[in-house]
């Protein structure tokens, strides 16, 4: 009786890989089993693949992390995701103090923005714009740590630097051209929405559909002024070459007061108001107002004191640039592009308080002006490769402009897809942006479906979450036909709303538990089938 023999189970881990023959054996023995390998279609793993996979394996930073994230929700508080990161390398506690968002206003995403701190080939710790005080405060106190940790391992040098690059970046802009804005609006909104152009010629700027748009303000003239007068400085004083006003205009953030402005006060002067300044410094809130304080009323909290202008300057910020979605594409835009931007104004104190960049586009930059501008490479938020593949886009108020060009996109590329847009503000009457140019669109086939949420039209407030789970049933469809979803917004409530419709839906019409249709949701995600640009 003849003996059968096994044949010899494949060596998925290379000879190269950092492991005993020990090591080896096992590993192999156990990947043959958990693919239930027959000898056919079996790709070996490369050695660093191997070495990721062995417990306590190194990674190129010098740590042993898997590079799991489960603080990585922009709707968290900062001491949850801080929890979350206990017991994680220095670098992943950075990355849970971003605003995980992954916007790009830094120039990086969370990740490699915390990683490149950490290498010490990024010095700047205030560049999350949305994180705002509470990031940088966190950050520094990580970053003190740093300086108390043993020296990364070799490896780490091979991290690479931040490249350099002809390109125009946030670091090195281009300059373009203001061409026009044209109010998006209608009389009788309780909003104001422009839609900007801006000349990209001569720029060297290029740009796809999905990109974010980059631009550096300047600061309100009149802020500028208030600002020099409760100084009692002259608006004139020399600062490296320059007046004092020009650099408060283009230089320095004024809004928030940042935390190094209190510490100068609790240098200047004592008593009860330096502890007050020590304490706002701090990130406390003595007189439960820290939240409202930008450099104007910080200044004005502490009358009588006068900084030295140079002292002044330099406890300021940066002016930061700031990112838009893009709302035109290349092919139907040439040598443009467009943003849709809403004006921040809001009152606090008997005064009023403005959006930076919001203002400076839809009131202050004039015609022809020239602009500091970048374009900002979406992480991973883009069209599908496949043309033929149906989306499904989510973006009421100013969350539209990158859909309205997707749709250009589409129509410009003959797409055959199926286009499904979701669209919401306040009022029908006057907040409907774009509104001829998606009736057109729908006239031409290229807008397939356009279903709209009003929340003040009717006696009950309704959003585009609400509309969602009306037409579950369908979308339910688009999503079994291999449908992309993308979402664009609010990052807070809107963003979060969404996606519990979404689950809802799966729940319902996809025949799943919360658990299996939250699981469903996230594979979505997994495989680039939901993307957010949200902030």
């Amino acid at each position: 009786m003849s003996q059968t023999v096994a044949p010899p189970i494949p060596s998925l881990v290379p000879e190269t890989a950092p492991f005993s023959d020990e090591q080896r054996a096992w590993l192999n023995g156990f990947f043959a089993g958990l693919v239930s390998l027959d000898g056919a279609g079996v790709t070996a793993l490369s050695p660093e693949q191997s070495a990721a996979l062995m417990p306590g394996a190194v990674n190129e930073f010098g740590d042993s992390d898997s590079g799991e994230a489960p603080w990585h929700d922009q709707a968290m508080p900062l001491a949850e995701r801080m929890t979350l990161a206990e017991g994680k390398p220095l670098r992943r506690k950075m990355m849970a103090a971003m605003a995980q968002q992954d916007c790009g206003q830094c120039g990086y995403n969370c990740e490699d923005y915390s990683n490149l701190i950490v290498t010490k080939k990024e010095e700047r710790l205030n560049l999350c714009v949305p994180g705002g005080k509470e990031t940088t405060r966190m950050l520094k106190s990580l970053y003190e740590e740093l300086g108390k940790a043993p020296a990364p391992a070799a490896k780490a040098a091979a991290t690479p630097a931040v490249p350099v690059s002809a390109t125009p970046t946030r670091d090195n802009p281009a300059t373009g051209k203001f061409l026009a804005r044209t109010r998006l609006n209608r009389a009788g909104s309780e909003k104001i929405t422009w839609h900007i152009d801006i000349d990209l010629a001569g720029s060297d700027i290029d740009y796809t559909v999905g990109d974010s748009f980059g631009i550096f303000p300047t600061n309100d003239p009149a802020l500028v002024d208030a600002v020099i007068r409760a100084l009692d400085a002259p608006a004139d004083f020399p600062i490296g070459g320059r007046t004092l006003r020009a650099v408060l205009i283009d230089s320095v953030s004024l809004a928030p007061a940042p935390d190094m402005l209190f510490q100068l006060y609790s240098y200047l002067t004592g008593g009860a108001r330096r502890q007050k300044a020590k304490a706002l410094a701090a990130g406390e809130d003595p007189d439960g107002d820290a939240a409202t304080l930008d450099v104007l009323a910080a200044i004005e909290k502490f009358p009588g004191i006068r900084p030295d202008p140079e002292a002044f300057i330099e406890a300021l910020d940066p002016l930061q640039p700031r990112l838009y979605s893009i709302s035109s594409s290349p092919r139907t835009n040439p040598g443009r592009v467009s943003l849709t931007v809403d004006t921040v104004r809001y009152r606090i104190a008997k005064r009023d308080r403005l959006g930076v960049a919001s203002t400076f586009l839809g009131e202050r930059v004039r015609e022809n002006a020239p602009l500091k501008i970048y374009v900002q490479k979406a992480h991973a938020f883009g069209l599908p490769a496949d043309p033929k593949t149906p989306i499904i886009m989510i973006g009421p108020g100013t969350g539209v402009a990158p859909f309205r060009a997707f749709l250009h996109e589409r129509m410009a590329t003959r797409a055959k897809g199926r286009n499904w847009l979701f669209f919401g503000h306040q009022r029908s009457a006057t907040d409907f942006f774009y509104e001829d140019e998606f009736a057109g669109m729908k006239a031409k086939g290229v807008l397939t479906r356009l279903s709209l949420a009003w929340s003040r039209d009717g006696a009950e407030k309704f959003y585009v979450q609400d509309r969602m789970r009306e037409v579950g049933r369908d979308l339910w469809s688009w999503l079994t036909d291999g449908a992309h979803v993308y979402v664009c917004g609010d990052a807070k409530r809107m963003a979060k709303d969404v996606e519990r419709a979404l689950v809802d839906i799966v729940a319902q019409h996809g025949a799943r538990s919360t658990d299996q249709a939250i699981a469903f949701v996230a594979e979505l995600k997994k495989q680039g089938r939901y993307q957010q640009d949200v902030y």
